[in-house]
């Protein structure tokens, strides 16, 4: 940490700023397994609406800046393409 007063400032907004992305980070994580999770045991409906749930955390966290769109968009993809391919597979 630097010895100025514009250094120590911004050291404290950084580690505000560290501890707001981690929260939102570790709720899109959480919502992402719960869908991938849902999708696994066959639950249908179960997996769309946790589907939809992430999808959601998805685009909070890239509006945020914790996520970049395209980061968010491969991995809305990625978790579309599980949840069908469960889906079709019953």
């Amino acid at each position: 940490m630097g010895t100025k007063r514009h250094a120590k400032k911004r050291y404290r907004q950084s580690l505000k700023r560290r501890e707001r992305n981690r929260a939102v980070r570790s709720t899109t994580r959480t919502a992402i397994k719960r869908a991938v999770v849902a999708a696994e045991a066959g639950a249908k409906e179960e997996a769309s609406d946790a589907y939809r749930r992430a999808q959601r955390a998805i685009d909070v966290a890239a509006r945020k800046g914790v996520l970049h769109k395209r980061a968010a968009a491969r991995k809305k993809s990625r978790l579309a393409r599980r949840v069908n391919k469960a889906a079709a597979s019953e």
